[in-house]
């Protein structure tokens, strides 16, 4: 099918399933799907971001103000996933609860509002066996307008950049939960590490880049950039250092393959 077709298939969908709620966390697929839906709904559209300890403040910032840009409404809804032993002990499922969380949050704010529907960016590429967060979406009959339209990552991106979104080409960036390795419990002083280091690396030009957790007393950082990236990482290494060290981490260390997943 192609695009123009799918395209006019997700506004159908859409349409049929106003009033709607759209999970909204500023990803190049939630960001693609609010402005369908803002575009084809108008003020029957409305986004719901979570204001979450594994959401960098600096992109909660950057989600509203891109949702402002295109003339989307956006609510903002605090979820306390970090007070669930199931999801702080972080377990291979995490997601599923940190989800189950926000959808339980929406579905609340929906009956509140007579909302119809709640509505999720997975997209056609997504493989739903492999996200714990699917089965969440279908315990709790959250739609994927994407995906049912038949929308690959590539078609959502090409969407993206019609519309000037600027996440078009915005790279994949999971919650910073995922920095810690499963097993080793999710605490706000752990992504908060995490946190304050990417955000060194961020500002010190580092485009496609990830800190892995490494527990100790104190911990240490994996500090994962894109293959293209490593020269430039190995160049500034002694500042790269000096960064991680000054986000609280006690040493970091260079993964030589650099960061090549997607998900995670």
């Amino acid at each position: 099918m192609e695009l123009e077709a799918k395209l006019t298939r997700l506004e159908e969908i859409l349409r049929s399933r106003a009033p709607l709620l759209v999970a909204y966390s500023g990803g190049v697929d939630s960001t693609c799907l609010l402005a369908a839906a803002t575009r084809t709904l108008g003020e029957a559209a409305t986004g719901i971001i979570a204001d979450s300890p594994s959401l960098p403040r600096e992109a909660l910032a950057e989600a509203l103000e891109v949702a402002k840009g295109f003339g989307a409404r956006v609510e903002v809804v605090t979820t306390t996933e970090f007070d669930d032993e199931r999801y702080a002990s972080n377990p291979v499922n995490r997601c599923y609860f940190c989800k189950a969380e926000l959808f339980t949050r929406m579905d609340v704010f929906a009956r509140e509002r007579q909302v119809t529907a709640l509505a999720y960016g997975e997209n056609a590429d997504d493989p739903a066996h492999l996200r714990p967060g699917s089965q969440a979406a279908k315990e709790f009959a959250v739609i994927a307008p994407l995906k049912e339209a038949g929308l690959t990552k590539a078609e959502v991106r090409e969407l993206s950049r019609r519309w000037n979104l600027p996440t078009a080409d915005a790279p994949a960036q999971p919650c910073l939960s995922s920095r810690i390795p499963h097993g080793t419990p999710v605490t706000r002083e752990a992504i908060g590490y995490v946190e304050r280091a990417e955000a060194f690396l961020k500002s010190a030009g580092f485009r496609i880049f990830r800190v892995r957790y490494l527990a100790g007393d104190p911990p240490s950082a994996r500090v994962q950039v894109a293959p293209e990236e490593l020269p430039a990482l190995r160049a500034a290494w002694a500042s790269v250092v000096a960064g991680v060290r000054a986000a609280g981490f006690s040493e970091a260390i260079i993964d030589p393959e650099g960061y090549r997943g997607a998900s995670a």
